[in-house]
């Protein structure tokens, strides 16, 4: 793959240090983590905590740097308890010399100071979503234990913190437009809008439909999967859950006899359970949201609650604005009723499966890093 400097020469030279919150597994945030291992293969890399072998060897091989997180008693599977410490973990994270500090963040990585005369990009998944918009989803009275006691004492701290030091990032970049009007409410910043990378060329159209409904998932109560499994209950259709998480005993309970549990289902089996489905529904409010456009890249019409980043990856009205043939069907209540009118709207449509997969395909990997080099070289050339 090309280099930041072979797709754009401004960048040669560049002395650059990636950041990232922590190294823990492979995710959507990871995918971008690499895109910008590929661009800057020399950088070195500073993160809060590194659990060696846990992501790929792209960004494993180069140096890496953690912060004191790495040495806490536990940490590598409690990490996340030590919230309240991740400010201080991060101050205490010592920039080398560079030109460009690129970090990704969704926690506390923007907060680190750039040495002087470099430039802070923040390439931002969320602001802390934990003592922001979905406190209450994360610490509640609803959600018990030591945390919903401890967490209304430290939330006010970590948000001073987290706006006082929005300002030491001298530019955002959103993974969508949902998330740049976040970035503007909690920091009062705008944000360039690039989309996340998508994988989209491993995912092929056209295999055997199974008939079958889809949600791939983690099965946390705000991810809304109820809804899909009350709908196709209630309505007999066949439905395929993938995915673990503590909502699933829960959701198993109200399962009828035609919900399917998968359980997590490793990489390489996506493509065919993807291009399998009859539709994939997507019942949350996401930032983004990368399943939908692989489900897209398969082929696969997507049913999306009409909120956050899905307004931005499927097409699901016939009047598009743009004039894009719609991928997908919209429903604009999270209602079981809702839901089944969508299903039975999508019944009557006739996509055309390469639209779906040429759709997926503006989101492609290839296409970020051409954007992100493109965005960056216009950067420095300002600075410059």
């Amino acid at each position: 793959m090309a280099t930041a400097a072979r797709m754009r020469p401004e960048l040669a030279g560049l002395r650059v240090v990636l950041a990232h919150d922590w190294l823990t597994g492979m995710r959507g945030g990871e995918k971008v983590l690499e895109s910008f291992c590929r661009l800057f293969p020399d950088a070195p890399l500073l993160t809060l905590l590194h659990i060696k072998g846990s992501v790929s060897k792209l960004i494993e091989d180069r140096p890496i740097r953690t912060s004191f997180v790495q040495k806490l008693p536990m940490a590598a599977k409690r990490y996340r308890h030590y919230l309240p410490l991740f400010p201080r973990a991060a101050e205490g994270l010592r920039v080398p010399d560079c030109d460009l500090l690129l970090s990704t963040s969704h926690c506390v990585i923007k907060g680190l100071r750039a040495p002087e005369g470099a430039t802070h990009v923040c390439y931002m998944h969320t602001p802390m979503r934990y003592i922001w918009d979905m406190y209450d989803a994360y610490f509640g009275k609803d959600q018990g234990g030591l945390a919903s006691k401890v967490m209304p004492l430290v939330r006010p701290r970590l948000q001073r913190w987290d706006v006082a030091t929005a300002g030491r990032v001298h530019q955002y970049i959103a993974n969508s437009a949902h998330v740049a009007g976040r970035i503007r409410r909690c920091y009062n910043r705008d944000a360039q809008v690039i989309h996340p990378p998508v994988e989209a060329g491993r995912f092929v159209p056209g295999g055997p439909q199974g008939g079958y409904y889809l949600v791939l998932s983690a099965l946390a109560p705000y991810k809304k999967v109820d809804l899909a499994v009350k709908a196709c209950t209630k309505a007999n259709l066949p439905l395929k859950v993938a995915g673990t998480g503590p909502e699933e005993p829960t959701l198993r309970a109200m399962a009828g006899p035609t919900v399917e549990f998968l359980g997590w289902q490793p990489d390489e089996a996506l493509p065919g359970l993807y291009a399998g489905a009859k539709a994939f529904l997507f019942c949350g409010e996401e930032d983004f949201g990368i399943t939908p456009l692989e489900a897209m890249a398969s082929g696969t019409p997507v049913i999306a609650y009409a909120k956050g980043g899905a307004l931005e990856t499927v097409v699901g009205r016939d009047d598009d604005p743009d004039g894009r043939p719609r991928t997908g069907r919209f429903f604009t209540e999270q209602t079981v009723e809702a839901l089944l009118e969508a299903i039975m709207l999508l019944n009557g449509d006739k996509l055309d499966k390469q639209a779906l997969t040429d759709h997926a395909l503006l989101f492609d990997v290839p296409v970020f890093e051409r954007r992100i080099a493109d965005f960056l070289a216009g950067l420095v050339a300002k600075v410059r």
